[in-house]
């Protein structure tokens, strides 16, 4: 049994708080919040202890084995860094919501500190832990699809929001380029392009073209303008012997030999009917993954990704204000 704590208790934390619950391996035992009134009515909705700091819930003397890292702050990442970093210096595991930061340097001290440190550290990027990607992975693996050629990703959704000039792809885009990654591997150069929706003064539209070091080429296209029935998100992986497309995240997984009209269709595998089902299964895995003592560097979803993820979002800002293709740097 895990004892395990929540960091940061809006929509996120309880969204990660239910998944906990229904875990037959953890017992959430504690939330922790700087706000009071989202901490005690947190508290009151688990069942669970309350510290509204991280030295008051370390200083406790109740062990923890995991936290979650829900808080959320400038770009939906700015918050992450102060916390993240006591916790890993006092040992325990951690899994951080996306993104992992948006200042580089604090993303690259979190994760030297897991590393250094030898602790578990890991990012909610749960839109690679859908049935859907495992089975087009599993295939990829056996050599089915061939030579991956092209991947296209396309994840668009309906938010007015405004915040800083980047925050579209900085906020959304790191659950697109991990599940790119996911398939692809690292990505080597960027190519991009932004464009404001009409009465927007964000860069709420986005095209970034891609090179991944292994010669494969790819695309991403995404949006805060979408509305009900665009969609949601699609990957297709183009190889040279068969063609995956996954359609709204998880819904639908198809195969197409590329030398006939052979084809397989699965809808809903494993009974995942939408995107936020994948956060019981992002979860349970990191439960499982801490209760099998995974090394760090094997967890599902560890931290470098979301760092290499969030070099190629800056890189990808730089090609755009320079208007160059732009090489992504090495974590």
């Amino acid at each position: 049994m895990l004892n395990v704590a929540i960091v940061g208790m809006g929509h996120i934390g309880y969204a990660h708080a239910r998944c906990y619950q229904k875990n037959k391996n953890v017992k959430l035992f504690a939330v922790c919040d700087i706000n009071k009134e989202r901490l005690d009515a947190a508290a009151k909705a688990f069942d669970c202890r309350s510290f509204g700091s991280i030295r008051d819930m370390l200083s406790a003397g109740v062990p923890i084995d995991a936290v979650s890292m829900t808080t959320g702050g400038k770009e939906n990442g700015g918050d992450h860094y102060q916390a993240t970093v006591e916790l890993l210096a006092a040992g325990i595991p951690v899994l951080g919501e996306k993104p992992i930061s948006n200042e580089i340097p604090q993303a690259r001290e979190m994760v030297a500190m897991g590393k250094t440190r030898h602790v578990p550290y890991a990012i909610n990027l749960n839109h690679r832990f859908t049935p859907a990607a495992r089975r087009a992975k599993l295939w990829l693996d056996e050599g089915r699809l061939g030579d991956i050629n092209i991947i296209k990703m396309t994840m668009w959704i309906n938010n007015p929001n405004e915040s800083s000039p980047y925050f579209h792809i900085r906020a959304l885009h790191p659950h697109s380029i991990d599940v790119m990654r996911y398939f692809g591997g690292d990505i080597a150069k960027v190519q991009a392009f932004f464009k404001k929706g009409p009465g927007r003064n964000i860069w709420s539209n986005v095209l970034v073209n891609v090179q991944f070091a292994n010669g494969t080429i790819g695309h991403l296209t995404g949006s805060y303008d979408a509305g009900i029935g665009y969609g949601l998100e699609n990957c297709e992986l183009v190889g040279s012997s068969g063609r995956v497309v996954i359609e709204e995240a998880c819904q639908r997984l198809r195969f197409h030999h590329r030398h006939s009209k052979e084809a397989q269709v699965f809808e809903n595998l494993d009974g995942m009917t939408n995107a936020d089902e994948t956060f019981q299964v992002r979860i349970d895995t990191w439960v499982n993954d801490l209760l099998k003592k995974t090394p760090p560097e094997n967890i599902d979803g560890k931290a470098e990704d979301a760092l290499k993820a969030q070099l190629v979002i800056e890189a990808a800002i730089e090609s755009w204000e320079k208007e160059t293709v732009v090489t992504v740097p090495p974590v």
